[in-house]
C-alpha cells in the first residue's frame, strides 16, 4: 500500500494541518475524524460524554470535513457562547449543514442583519395572543387520534405523535384543507420519513443513486411539497390578512424597507417551521411519555391535575397544568432532541476562559450541560418536580437554543405538548410495551427506538 495515499495518512495529514493552523486548542481524543464522526453519528451522547469524562471541560473533537469542534456545557462558557457578538459568533454558518433541507433563506442559516430582519418578520405568529388561536386547533387533533388509538394492544407511540405534531403543523402553520390537505400530508410524511434517516445530513451520502435510495426520495417527495408550498402562497396572497395560519401572516410580513418577503423566503421558512416543529415536538412527546409509563405514580399525579382543572367535565384548551409543564420540561432536559448548538467563529474569541482561534466551530453541548449534578442533583433520573421548585437560567436548561438564536416556536412547542399530554392522559392510562428502548439518531435529532410501543386503557 501507497502510505502516502492512505485514508490513515490523509487522515494524519489533515490533523497535523488542523494544529499548524488552529494553534493549541482544549484536549480532545486522537481517533482519526472519520472514526470520531461515526461515533458523532450513531452515539453523540455517550461519545460526548466519555469525551467529558476524559478531558474535562471544555474539550475539542475533529469531524471529517469540518473544522476542529471546542465543546462546552458549564453555564459561563454557554453565556459567553449565546450572548457574544453575532458578526464573531456565526450561528447561521454553523447550521450550513442543514441547507439541503430547510433553504438558504431559512432563518436558522442566515447571519446578521439578514436573520435579524428576517426573524423580526416571522415572530408576532408565535407570540402570547397568536398562540390562544391555535390551542383548541392543536385539542381537537388531538381528541381525534387519542379516539383511534388501538386499545390493550402494543403500538408505535413515537408514530402517534408524528401524526399528531404534522396534522398541527399542517393546520396551524399551512392552513391547508380539503384534497390539498390530503396531499400536502402525504408528500411532508414521505419527505420528514426519508429526510430523518441515518446519515442524511452526512454530505457525501447526498446524491441522486436510483428510487430506492434514501436522497432520492426525499429530493423527490421535497419537489412535491415545493410545488403545494407555491398554491398555497398564492392563495394566501389572493385572499388577503384575515387568516390565522403562520403561511397567511407570512405572505403579508413586509421587511423594514416595505418589501414583501418574497416566494423562496416564505417556502423555506414554512420548511424550517416543519422541519423543527415536527420531528423536534413528536420525539419531545415520546421521551415524556416513555418516562411516564416507567412511574405510574408521576402519570397518576398528572391524571389528577388534568381531572381537577376540568370545567364543567370539559378540560379547557388553555388549561393552566404546572405538573404537566414540567413533566414536558424535564423530558427535553433529561433527553434533549438535538444535541448541541454550535457557533463558527468568524474572529478570534475567548469563551468561558479559554481563547479560540477564527475558524473553529464552537459547540454548547445540551446533552452534558442538562446532566450537570450541581444543577441536577441525580441527573439520570426523570423528576419533573425540579421545574416546580426552581426556575433555571438560559444557560443551565436549553432545549431550544439560547441567546438571539432561540428557537422562536419555543412557546407554541411547550404550549402543544401541554395540550397533547393533557388530552392523552385524560383519556387514556399508558404502559410500557417495551423496556429495551436506546436513543437513535434521526438526522440531527435524537429519539426513542422502535417506535416506543406503549399500550393504552381507556381511562375509569
Amino acid at each position: 500500500m501507497d502510505l502516502g495515499t492512505s485514508p490513515l495518512a490523509r487522515e494524519l495529514m489533515e490533523q497535523l494541518v488542523d494544529r499548524n493552523r488552529y494553534g493549541r486548542l482544549p484536549p480532545g481524543p486522537l481517533l482519526p475524524p472519520a472514526v470520531q464522526l461515526a461515533r458523532f453519528v450513531v452515539t453523540p451522547r455517550q461519545f460526548f460524554s466519555a469525551c467529558q469524562a476524559r478531558y474535562g471541560s471544555p474539550f475539542t473533537v475533529r469531524l471529517t470535513g469540518t473544522p476542529p469542534l471546542v465543546v462546552y456545557s458549564e453555564p459561563d462558557a454557554i453565556r459567553d457562547l449565546v450572548t457574544g457578538d453575532p458578526d464573531v459568533f456565526r450561528a447561521g454558518e454553523a447550521n450550513a449543514v442543514l441547507e439541503p433541507f430547510l433553504g438558504k433563506y431559512s432563518v436558522i442559516l442566515l447571519d446578521g442583519e439578514r436573520h435579524r430582519s428576517q426573524r423580526r418578520l416571522l415572530t408576532p405568529p408565535f407570540r402570547g395572543d397568536a398562540l390562544l388561536h391555535y390551542g383548541e386547533t392543536m385539542q381537537a387533533i388531538t381528541q381525534k387520534a387519542v379516539a383511534e388509538v388501538p386499545r390493550d394492544r402494543p403500538f408505535a407511540f413515537h408514530e402517534l405523535s408524528q401524526r399528531i405534531a404534522l396534522e398541527v403543523i399542517l393546520r396551524t402553520v399551512f392552513g391547508a384543507e380539503g384534497a390539498q390537505l390530503d396531499r400536502l400530508r402525504d408528500s411532508l410524511t414521505r419527505t420528514l420519513d426519508a429526510a430523518t434517516k441515518p446519515g442524511m445530513v452526512i454530505g457525501f451520502l447526498q446524491r441522486d443513486l436510483g428510487p430506492w435510495y434514501p436522497w432520492s426520495q426525499y429530493v423527490r417527495a421535497r419537489a412535491e411539497v415545493d410545488a403545494e408550498l407555491r398554491l398555497l402562497i398564492d392563495r394566501a396572497r389572493r385572499e388577503g390578512d384575515r387568516r390565522h395560519d403562520v403561511l397567511s401572516k407570512l405572505a403579508h410580513a413586509k421587511h423594514e424597507d416595505g418589501t414583501p418577503m418574497s416566494d423562496e423566503e416564505i417556502r423555506d421558512e414554512i420548511i424550517t417551521l416543519v422541519v423543527a416543529g415536527h420531528e423536534t415536538t413528536a420525539t419531545a412527546l415520546a421521551w415524556a411519555i416513555h418516562e411516564l409509563t416507567a412511574d405510574p405514580a408521576l402519570q397518576e399525579r398528572a391524571y389528577r391535575e388534568i381531572r381537577d382543572a376540568r370545567s364543567g367535565g370539559v378540560l379547557p384548551a388553555n388549561a393552566e397544568l404546572p405538573f404537566v409543564d414540567a413533566i414536558g420540561r424535564e423530558a427535553l432536559r433529561l433527553h434533549p432532541v438535538v444535541p448541541g448548538i454550535g457557533r463558527a467563529l468568524a474572529a478570534p474569541a475567548r469563551i468561558g476562559g479559554v481563547d479560540l482561534p477564527a475558524g473553529v466551530l464552537a459547540i454548547a453541548s445540551i446533552v452534558l450541560a442538562h446532566m450537570n449534578p450541581r444543577l441536577y442533583p441525580e441527573p439520570e433520573r426523570f423528576a419533573p418536580e425540579r421545574f416546580l421548585e426552581r426556575r433555571y437560567s438560559p444557560y443551565e436548561y436549553l432545549p431550544f437554543g439560547g441567546g438571539g438564536r432561540r428557537c422562536l416556536g419555543m412557546y407554541f412547542a411547550l404550549y402543544e405538548m401541554r395540550i397533547i399530554l393533557a388530552n392523552l392522559l385524560d383519556a387514556l392510562e399508558l404502559r410500557a410495551a417495551s423496556r429495551r428502548i436506546r436513543t437513535v439518531r434521526r438526522n440531527i435529532t435524537l429519539a426513542p427506538s422502535g417506535g416506543m410501543p406503549v399500550v393504552a386503557s381507556p381511562r375509569r
